[in-house]
């Protein structure tokens, strides 16, 4: 049995490269519908673990107070976007000297700008870097490291030292190849010592977070004096089961302070990170619905095509198999090796899908600076697709062969 299981496939692959041009095109065939389930998938899922790895670093336990939600609400074209006041210094001041949760930190956090020069003796960078004040809570309650010195403490913050953070490239591009602690750098004219650089955190759509300079708030607002910055507000809760509370009365204490009456809507957002991380699930679950409708369109053409060059291989060799039935051969032989002719192109469009996929997954994933990883399930589905329609389409093709009589197909021209 085994041995007659081997001399079919053998026959299969004599007779896929006696009809090589037509095999290819099949091939190609299937592997685009198999290049673009992986493809996309892979593309959504870099995509999905470059988001959820940036919002989980904030920790389950952290929500923030900002200017807007995330995600603004849907407005009907009649009504006017409601557009809520900056959260100025006196805002955030009067929080932190009011709200006095349990078990809470208070990280207050502002861009000075995104498009600082930053200067180290006769090296600088491009205007590409983000200058942010913060107090000492902000790092941490950001997800952020630092992997070499310290980070800013409350004596820092208190006595408005001239000290800063700075993140891993600002690093590579001043201080190459010397460690940069104790160095000073200059940031708008005015003199920083660095106590420390911050783990790599890499870059989301051309967002580069790794090129920042992190100081105390009160030398940023010396800095940078618009009337207009707008503040955020990131409070930590050190044990998860008093979030919710401590989420409430952070709202409760804010509205006080923007002197809202109990029917006023807020007039500011308050963004959760566990919230932030089941918007994007929400969000790349759609992109997954249509990459799977694109890709099961592309496969069901992929079957007819494959079926249709079986039947077209069956009525060519139609004396061949009138001839092998005249020797002795059962119809279940000649459905089996039929069938695995077409198992075997399917499998080959599916690897060659498979690996193109891969490939324009990676490539988009470079392209948008998203975090790639080998999209193991889109491959064991695209496996199992490439198999399924080879099944599929070979079963026809297979049982009009095995049932073709003898006599009728030696007189076959």
């Amino acid at each position: 049995m085994f041995s007659l299981a081997k001399e079919n496939i053998r026959i299969a692959f004599g007779s896929i490269k006696s009809q090589l041009l037509r095999t290819i095109l099949t091939v190609l065939i299937i592997a685009i519908g198999i290049m673009a389930l992986v493809g996309i998938l892979s593309g959504v899922s870099a995509l999905e673990n470059t988001l959820s790895s940036n919002f989980s670093s904030m920790g389950a336990n952290t929500f923030n107070i900002q200017r807007y939600e995330f995600r603004a609400q849907r407005q009907s074209s009649r009504e006017r976007q409601k557009i809520n006041p900056v959260i100025n210094y006196r805002n955030i001041k009067a929080f932190e000297d009011t709200y006095d949760y349990p078990f809470t930190k208070v990280g207050v956090s502002f861009y000075g700008t995104a498009f600082a020069e930053v200067k180290y003796e006769n090296n600088k960078t491009d205007p590409e870097v983000a200058v942010i004040g913060s107090n000492e809570n902000f790092i941490e309650n950001s997800g952020l490291e630092v992997e070499n010195g310290r980070s800013l403490n409350v004596f820092d913050i208190e006595n408005s030292n001239a000290v800063c953070v700075i993140g891993s490239d600002l690093q590579k591009a001043l201080f190459p190849e010397d460690n940069p602690i104790d160095k000073t750098i200059s940031v708008r004219g005015s003199k920083f010592k660095v106590i420390g650089v911050l783990k790599e955190k890499g870059s989301t759509f051309g967002n580069n977070q790794d090129l920042r300079v992190i100081m105390p708030i009160q030398k940023a607002r010396s800095i940078y004096t618009n009337a207009n910055i707008n503040y955020n507000l990131s409070i930590k809760v050190d044990k998860k089961d008093m979030l919710e509370g401590a989420q409430e009365d952070a709202i409760l204490t804010f509205r006080n302070i923007r002197g809202l009456n109990p029917i006023q809507k807020n007039d500011f957002g308050i963004e959760r990170s566990d919230d932030l991380l089941n918007r994007v699930a929400q969000n790349t679950s759609a992109l997954y619905i249509a990459a799977w409708i694109i890709s099961i369109i592309t496969i069901f053409g992929s079957t007819i095509a494959l079926m249709n060059i079986m039947l077209v291989s069956v009525s060519e060799r139609t004396r061949e198999i009138g001839v092998r039935k005249a020797l002795g051969a059962k119809s279940r032989t000649i459905a089996f090796q039929f069938f695995m002719e077409t198992v075997i192109i399917g499998q080959l469009g599916g690897i060659l899908g498979i690996i193109l996929g891969i490939l324009i997954g990676w490539g988009v994933a470079k392209g948008f600076k998203l975090d790639f990883s080998t999209p193991w399930i889109a491959m064991i589905w695209a496996t199992s697709i490439a198999f399924i329609v080879a099944v599929v389409s070979g079963l026809y093709p297979a049982t009009k062969a095995a049932k073709l009589d003898p006599i009728e197909s030696l007189r076959y021209e």
